[in-house]
């Protein structure tokens, strides 16, 4: 995944897509570098058009949203969400050693 941030970053940039220029990214972020992975992306890349890839990926539909009841509306006004008793409850009866066993057993 490294590999493609790095050619999405020189392409952003208007750098030439290279081997050298790919290295140079992957060795300043600290990535290890594999001679074939990065020889074949380098291949590929070079028969892809980038921009046209990123406008077709960024027109996906978006869903409109609809107001529900629960959706405050600028008239309303904004109401705290009940919490309730129970929960607290539970939270409340769980002890440390009960919590402690339940990580024990994870460990065997």
């Amino acid at each position: 995944m490294e590999y493609i941030y790095a050619v999405l970053l020189l392409h952003s940039a208007k750098k030439d897509i290279s081997e050298s220029s790919l290295r140079k990214v992957l060795e300043a972020a600290g990535i290890a570098i594999d001679d074939i992975r990065l020889k074949a992306l380098v291949a590929a890349v070079k028969e892809l058009n980038i921009d046209d890839i990123l406008k077709s990926s960024f027109a996906m539909p978006v869903a409109p949203t609809t107001v529900t009841a629960t959706t405050p509306t600028p008239s309303q006004p904004q109401q705290a969400p009940e919490v309730k008793k129970e929960e607290e409850e539970k939270k409340e009866g769980i002890s440390e050693e009960q919590l402690a066993e339940g990580l024990a057993s994870l460990f065997g």
